[in-house]
């Protein structure tokens, strides 16, 4: 990585997960001087600590665009570095003829975006899923041309793209807010001093909403507490990525198998979560099958945490490196052995390590990425509930689109940030 610190960039960028490494992999591609700021490592939060997975199947719809979009971005990037990509085909299992209807209904409202998802019968399920299950199953939603990647390669290939396009990037560097002048971004301020910016984007991941309280801009956004585990390496016949409801799995590259489910998410209750509850209470009530509301240590250590500061001495960014919570094993080892009832193939499966991550949600689910209207130069690429690592590399091209005033290749006006306004 880098060490010294330009004095002025064209676009300064402040986080180093997947967004914010793939908008500067676009933004130096277009020939504009890019410097990537990471208060801590390089994907050391949520983007190295994913499922995994790239889909489109089971997608709200607004997000369709930019998942296909993704599709043949993660293509081309394989060609360019290894990460760890392969399209081995995503599905969401149906265990009743209810589930069934329900993706059916999803596949017909996916229509007008052309996904190349299908449904598959109980008859033709043991072929596609290459290993023999001991449950009844009624069906699939099936798109063979999602995939999977490495979180553990991804975002540091794709920064390797970006430096070989002359962008630079600083791992251990904090960004402590925003350089001003009569309201407009002019740079940003490190704790190793100002570098001078036409603009600002923020993928700061589950960080951003303090970040951009302290410049005086709204964000609903909360922290979702997610856990995961992998397997030993084991031959079970299965290449694809499964939903099954009550537990995921995918093939890794290493052998083993990536799993968790839907139900080892964990929401701790903190102060955010009653400023904000008239916003997330409707996504908690939809969402409660899945989502625990935890109360705990979280809440006092977020409270003690400033919500604002000043820029000339050590911020919250600093002093909190990177978010490191300890996994949920009581979910997952629930998840690894439903999936062990469901496909006998994965018995003798063991637990080669276990991990948590933060993942930025906002109220309805959707990312945003956006201009910040009251902050001309301010961009926002964070809250993306968990399915930013699968539109990355879309998000990123979007995001740069943004930045320049081009015309975005995704329309982006279901992610604007006014719609919380």
């Amino acid at each position: 990585m880098d060490t010294r610190i330009p004095t002025q960039v064209d676009v300064a960028v402040i986080g180093g997960g997947i967004i914010g490494i793939s908008t500067a992999l676009a933004l130096a591609r277009a020939g504009l001087r890019v410097a990537v700021f990471e208060k801590g490592a390089i994907a050391g939060e949520q983007s190295s600590r994913n499922w995994g997975w790239i889909r489109s199947v089971g997608r709200d719809h607004r997000e369709l665009p930019l998942a296909l979009r993704a599709n043949a971005l993660w293509r081309e990037l394989q060609q360019q570095a290894d990460v760890g990509y392969r399209q081995r085909g995503l599905a969401y299992l149906g265990g009743s003829p209810a589930d069934m209807q329900g993706h059916a209904k999803w596949l017909e409202s996916a229509r007008p975006y052309s996904v190349p998802a299908r449904l598959v019968d109980a008859a033709d399920l043991p072929a596609l899923l290459g290993a023999q299950s001991a449950r009844n199953w009624a069906g699939a939603l099936y798109n063979p041309e999602d995939g999977v990647a490495e979180p553990q390669l991804a975002t540091a290939a794709i920064a390797g793209l970006a430096r070989a396009a002359g962008c630079q990037i600083f791992e251990g560097c904090a960004v402590r807010g925003l350089d001003l002048a009569a309201g407009k971004v002019r740079g940003v301020v490190t704790e190793r001093g100002t570098v001078g910016a036409e603009a600002a984007v923020l993928a700061g991941g589950a960080w951003s909403r303090l970040f951009c309280g302290n410049s005086g801009v709204s964000f609903p956004q909360l922290k979702v507490h997610a856990s995961v585990l992998r397997t030993t390496p084991l031959e079970t016949g299965m290449d694809l990525a499964i939903n099954g409801g009550d537990f995921t799995c995918r093939k890794r590259a290493d052998g083993g198998y990536t799993v968790s489910q839907l139900g080892a998410s964990t929401a701790d209750l903190t102060p955010d979560s009653i400023r904000l509850m008239r916003q997330f209470l409707p996504a908690w009530m939809a969402e409660r099958k899945y989502l625990k509301l935890r109360v705990g240590r979280r809440f006092l250590d977020e409270l003690r945490m400033p919500r604002r500061f000043a820029l000339d001495a050590p911020t919250p960014f600093e002093q909190h490196r990177i978010l490191d919570p300890q996994p949920g094993m009581a979910a997952i080892s629930v998840a690894l052995e439903k999936l062990k009832a469901a496909f006998p193939a994965f018995a003798p499966a063991r637990v080669a390590a276990a991990w948590a991550g933060m993942i930025d949600v906002t109220p309805d689910a959707l990312p945003v990425m956006s201009a910040v209207d009251a902050v001309p130069g301010f961009f926002l690429a964070s809250g993306f509930s968990g399915h930013g690592f699968g539109i990355g590399p879309a998000a990123g091209e979007l995001m740069s689109e943004l930045v320049q005033g081009k015309m975005p290749t995704v329309d982006p006006a279901a992610f604007r940030l006014s719609r919380f306004a």
